[in-house]
């Protein structure tokens, strides 16, 4: 750690590019003196070339290598440098020509240089997307940080059409139709490590907006140890992951992490000596010796027929990113009836909800006996920041959740203070909570008999069940999160 914060003083007197190349960190301004933490305090070419460029003497402060380039990336944030490329590009909302688009975003154009500022700040702020939603006079840029939303910058509204055009141009997309929604993927390298992006714009009453999903390759080989799983739950999964044959489903809204654990499921798989294929939309990532098919309307591959196709090609086990309608449900199921493993997701609250909602896309509940092996619901909760962690009182509305879910009185829970580390939000990083349902006899007996979902849900918590909301206070309680992210996250299910 520095012995101090930058000031704001000091940063505006050494550029970033100088500090990155001479690994300081500008700390404060006293009368004619600039205090600076280096690496190498006895580097006297560097303590010239600063004291040349700000015009004051050079106060050294040693400091450990990697916490300065930690500070550089934290301090020097590129917003103010990314107004002034606009600044030089003077464009009215109304279209304009393509010619005159071509040459506003050209790769070394001041749109181009301030599209790669925003991504790169994106990165080291560990944002998962990028919005970019036009107002009525101004261009609003939004980072989700761990599942939140955070506005980072305003542009001027004259900066709309020539980026929307520079992001349509790098994915492949038609720059002369801003009214049908489109999509499109490209790549980019920042210090050495390539993101690879997804876009999808759409048309609003103020203009086009876009969605740069920014696609961290880390997270496709986490395995399910680091997803979050509790030991009891984590084996219980893997169980339903060793059957040779049946259907093991994932459930939760979109951004609750099912392609994670889906990936990390495929991960665990032997994929030697078994033929393993996955068909998604998209494909996000990929990986040695696994067959993937991305779907593609146009030619007619769609989750139904692609998945038709599958099952000719001898697997052993299938992975459909999402049943969205009846035709893929009724296939999987049969695919998991004729000696196939399918893993796949459903959007539903719950895994009691799953089971209904198979049942509304035409399935059969007999059919749902017989296939399904169990299912995973799961959330994606924040993680409190270990590096600025410490017991504080919940408020009472927490306390009071807590003791429903685990019937344990406790009214100290670990939160976040903030710090450089989480941005001065507490939390870093996420952890998933989750409620596994293994299908017992009774459970389908209950769903043959025409049961009501507060019925089975009933007799699932009696067999054992751990629920999502439960899951998650049992590891606010462990210190892993806070009782008001489950609350936040969970509680529209229990």
């Amino acid at each position: 750690m520095l012995c101090q914060a930058p000031t704001p003083e000091a940063l505006e007197l050494v550029p970033e590019y100088l500090a990155r190349k001479y690994n300081v960190v500008p700390l404060a301004v006293e009368d004619k003196t600039l205090r600076v933490a280096m690496a190498n305090p006895d580097d006297i070419l560097a303590i010239e070339a600063l004291a040349a460029l700000t015009k004051k003497r050079i106060s050294p402060v040693p400091a450990p290598a990697i916490d300065i380039r930690e500070a550089i990336d934290f301090n020097y944030k590129a917003f103010g440098e990314i107004a002034k490329q606009f600044g030089s590009v003077v464009t009215a909302p109304e279209a304009i020509s393509l010619e005159r688009a071509a040459a506003e975003v050209a790769d070394d154009s001041p749109v181009a240089k301030a599209l790669n500022l925003l991504a790169e700040e994106a990165v080291k702020s560990r944002a998962s997307d990028i919005h970019i939603e036009p107002a009525m006079d101004r261009l609003r840029v939004r980072y989700r940080i761990d599942g939140i939303l955070h506005e980072v910058t305003s542009l001027p509204i004259g900066a709309h059409g020539p980026l929307i055009s520079r992001i349509k141009i790098l994915a492949g997309m038609n720059i002369a139709d801003p009214r049908r929604p489109q999509d499109g993927q490209f790549s980019f390298n920042t210090k050495g490590r390539e993101v690879d992006v997804r876009v999808a714009t759409i048309s609003t009453v103020h203009g086009e907006m876009a969605v740069l999903r920014l696609l961290d390759k880390s997270m496709a080989v986490l395995s399910l140890a680091q997803l979050g799983f509790l030991p009891e739950s984590r084996e219980t999964f893997e169980r339903m992951l060793m059957a040779p044959y049946g259907m093991a489903l994932l459930s939760g809204p979109t951004g609750a992490g099912k392609t994670t654990t889906l990936y990390a499921s495929v991960n665990s798989l032997d994929r030697v000596g078994r033929n393993i294929i996955t068909i998604e939309d998209p494909v996000e990532y990929r990986f040695e010796g696994i067959n993937q098919i991305q779907t593609n309307p146009k030619a007619g591959v769609t989750f139904a027929s692609g998945l038709r196709s599958i099952v000719r090609l001898d697997p052993d086990i299938i992975l459909v990113g999402e049943i969205r309608d009846s035709e893929t449900a009724n296939i999987a199921i049969q695919s998991a009836l004729t000696g196939h493993l399918v893993l796949s997701s459903v959007h539903a609250n719950d895994t009691i909800g799953v089971l209904f909602r198979l049942m509304d896309l035409g399935v059969e509940p007999f059919l749902i006996c017989s296939a399904v092996i169990g299912i995973v619901a799961q959330r994606m909760v924040r993680r409190v920041c270990p590096n600025c962690a410490h017991k504080v009182t919940a408020p009472l509305v927490e306390q009071i959740a807590y003791r429903r879910e685990t019937g344990e009185e406790r009214s100290e829970f670990d939160y976040g203070a903030g710090c450089k580390a989480c941005t001065y939000t507490g939390y870093l990083g996420r952890i998933g909570i989750f409620e596994i349902l293994s299908l017992s006899d009774e459970i389908k007996r209950l769903l043959v008999a025409g049961a009501s979902a507060a019925e089975i849900r009933d007799k699932a918590i009696e067999e054992g069940t751990i629920t999502i909301a439960k899951d998650g206070m049992l590891k606010a309680g462990a210190g892993s999160t806070t009782p008001y992210e489950v609350l936040r996250n969970a509680y529209s299910v229990g």
